[in-house]
Parts: C-alpha cells; sequence; structure tokens
C-alpha cells in the first residue's frame, strides 16, 4: 500500500478553533503545512487557536460549513459539528444540517479540487451497542427519533454521502469513527463526562454520575487520537475506513470518578442523577483494523492523560 508523498500542502481543516481541530491544526504546523482553519465559533473557542496568530502558514475563517465554500486546499479535514449532548441538542436541526448539508459541501468541494477528504464520525453511529466491543462492522442500534439522534443520525447520514461520493464519483475519502477523546483544550462547560469531573472537582463541587456508574467508557487522550488522523490520510488512496479510532480501555463512570478524586484532593462526593435517555451502556472500540491498516495505537495511559488535563483546567480556571 503505497502512501502519498506529503511535500507542503495547503489544508483545510472545518471545526479548526474546537477542542479537535485545533490541536490537529498544531500538528499540522509543526510538519510544515499551510492550514486554513474554518470555524463558525458556535462551541470553537479563538482562544484555542490564539498562539497561532502571526504565524503566515496559518489563516482563520469565520464560516458556517452548511453555506458553500470557495477556497482552494489540498486535502480536507471535516470535524465541523457540535460534538457534547449539551451543545448539539441546543439546536438539534441546526446539529442535523451541519452533519448533513456540511458534508454536502464540503464533499462538493473535495470533488472540485480532486482532494482527499477525512470526516471525523462518531462511536455515536453504534448507538447503545448490543456488540461488545465494537466492529466496524457491526451496524449499530440507534433511536432515530429520541433526544441524541439529530447526532447520532446526521453522523450516519454523512457517511452514507462520503461512500456514496466514493462509489459515485471516485472521490479518495477517509471515514473515523472516533471513541471518547480528551484532553487540554476541552470546553469546560460541555458536559462530558472528563471535563465535567475534573472541573466539579476542582472547583469543589460534588461530582455528578448519571446512572449508577457502570455504564463503561473508553478514554483516547487527544494526541493519540489527532496521530490517528494523520495516519489514517497519510493512508494510500485505496483505505477509506470506516475505521475506529479510540482507547480499547475500559472504565466505568465510577472508576473514572474515583480515579479523578484521587488525582485532585478536595471535599467532593460522588451524587447519583438519573441516565439520560439512550445514554450507551457500554462503548469500547475494537481497533484491530486501525492496528492492521494504519500500525496505529493509543500510547497515552489514562493516568498520564488525566494528569495533563487537570494541569490545564487547574491553570485555565485560575486565570
Amino acid at each position: 500500500m503505497a502512501k502519498r508523498d506529503f511535500g507542503r500542502r495547503r489544508v483545510l481543516v472545518t471545526g479548526g478553533a474546537g477542542f479537535l481541530g485545533s490541536h490537529l491544526i498544531d500538528r499540522l504546523l509543526d510538519r510544515g503545512d499551510e492550514v486554513l482553519c474554518v470555524d463558525n465559533l458556535f462551541t470553537g473557542d479563538k482562544r484555542n487557536i490564539d498562539h497561532l496568530a502571526g504565524n503566515p502558514r496559518f489563516e482563520f475563517m469565520r464560516h458556517d460549513v452548511c453555506l458553500p465554500l470557495f477556497v482552494e486546499v489540498d486535502e480536507i479535514f471535516n470535524l465541523a459539528c457540535p460534538a457534547s449532548p449539551v451543545h448539539y441538542q441546543h439546536d438539534p436541526v441546526q446539529t442535523t444540517k451541519t452533519s448533513v448539508h456540511g458534508a454536502i459541501n464540503m464533499l462538493g468541494l473535495a470533488k472540485r479540487l480532486k482532494a482527499p477528504i477525512f470526516q471525523a464520525s462518531t462511536s455515536e453511529v453504534y448507538g447503545d451497542p448490543s456488540v461488545h466491543p465494537q466492529t466496524e462492522a457491526y451496524w449499530g442500534n440507534v433511536n432515530p427519533i429520541g433526544i441524541r439522534s439529530c447526532y447520532d443520525e446526521g453522523k450516519r447520514c454523512a457517511e452514507t454521502l462520503f461512500f456514496d461520493y466514493h462509489r459515485q464519483h471516485g472521490l479518495d475519502v477517509k471515514v473515523a469513527r472516533i471513541f471518547n477523546t480528551y484532553g487540554p483544550r476541552m470546553h469546560a462547560g460541555d458536559g462530558r463526562v472528563v471535563s465535567n469531573f475534573i472541573v466539579q472537582a476542582l472547583l469543589g463541587e460534588d461530582i455528578t454520575i448519571y446512572g449508577d456508574g457502570s455504564q463503561t467508557r473508553s478514554f483516547c487522550y487527544v494526541d493519540d487520537l489527532v496521530a490517528g488522523f494523520l495516519s489514517f490520510m497519510e493512508a494510500g488512496s485505496d483505505v477509506h475506513g470506516p475505521i475506529n479510532l479510540g482507547n480499547p480501555n475500559e472504565f466505568t463512570i465510577r472508576e473514572l470518578a474515583e480515579k479523578t478524586l484521587s488525582k485532585i484532593s478536595g471535599k467532593s462526593k460522588l451524587v447519583y442523577q438519573p441516565l439520560p435517555q439512550d445514554d450507551p451502556t457500554q462503548r469500547r472500540p475494537d481497533i484491530s483494523v486501525a492496528r492492521s491498516t494504519l500500525g496505529w495505537e493509543p500510547k497515552v495511559e489514562l493516568d498520564e492523560g488525566l494528569d495533563r488535563t487537570i494541569a490545564y483546567f487547574r491553570s485555565a480556571l485560575e486565570s
């Protein structure tokens, strides 16, 4: 399987001011690329990219991917979409539009430019899975009319569009199914479990667990995930996915809460609230395809990643 030859390239990253997008842009710039960051700043934050001001190879454009975009680039990473329940349920119709219309617009751009395009899909396409761990061959167990459907079904439809553009137009697509990811630059109020627990503990508030805490998740540190993005995009034009990207080490939510408390000395207690509708009870990736096809697997253990993330939030809250 031949890899593409990468010289200096002009790369478009949609959702580039977000948590994942900003880390991806750092890596692209580090390897010498020019980067066009596109974000409507609904959930993205310009503070995530402030450190890039003045970099001659970086450009920011405020734009909504639901509208067509006319630029000249060599490759596209489509990361634009609210990714946490708090944000994507705030305006569910717009969330679906971002996934579907955004995919159509970015695929149309890629088709015109004959550029490879990467789609940040999600483990949410598996819904509340009846297969464990989840392999790419599993079709999922998704409620099409629930409160999470705007995101789950929007991403599923985007995958359909990507593979139809590949089959119908020969487009070089890369579809990655991203599992729970954490690290610096997470939004403090996005409602995701890692940021929730850390912020609550740092503020001395009770740590809120939804359900009885026995539900499981697998947590991938952001640096590992971005390395997976780049490995996938650099793979040959015969590699399209979908490919699971995540950490296969599985923890209960209660274990994560207790681990967070042990690292942050404070008076926080564990409190329990009802489990939200359609919240998955198990989530763990089978990454056999990523290992065999991309030579990729995560390296940062949860303890190390939590230490780095806690340090980030401690500094952010103090400032």
